[in-house]
């Protein structure tokens, strides 16, 4: 990958806040749910209910698959990243650490949460293996598919 287009990449995380993640289920259908994440150049972090289905769905299989759309008022104008990827829960107090501060820089509010809260709360990070950038200022339906 470029670096120009690393940096698009970057930027289109950068101008996000929440994203629509896609799970496996035990039954082999996907669930997507729409959560808040924050990143760290390429990697992505999201933190859930420990028991949610979303953490059981990845610790049976870590495949994920996201999109990132930023907001537009016209077609043309669509700019996101589809990716598939991995997903890993983070137990690195270290790691935990540092998505703890991206998180309260990104999401204030987040500083409301108790000690007790957020015990109940497991951090993924998101690590993309295949990143299709969807940029309709280049034409409708464009596309550049990006493998890491």
């Amino acid at each position: 990958m470029d670096s120009a287009t690393h940096d698009k990449i970057v930027a289109i995380l950068g101008g996000g806040r929440e994203m629509t993640l896609a799970t496996i289920r035990p039954d082999g259908f996907p669930q997507a749910t729409t959560v808040s994440y924050v990143h760290d150049g390429l990697t992505l972090y999201f933190g859930t209910a420990a028991d949610s289905q979303k953490a059981r769905n990845i610790a049976l299989d870590d495949k994920v698959s996201l999109t990132v759309n930023l907001p537009y008022d016209r077609t043309e104008e669509i700019l996101g990243l589809s990716m598939g990827a991995r997903a890993a829960r983070v137990v690195d107090r270290a790691e935990i650490a540092k998505v703890g501060d991206l998180m309260l820089r990104r999401f204030p509010e987040g500083a409301d949460f108790g000690p007790d809260e957020a015990d109940a709360i497991a951090i993924f990070s998101i690590a993309p293996v295949v990143v299709s950038v969807l940029d309709y200022r280049n034409g409708i339906g464009h596309t550049e598919l990006v493998t890491i």
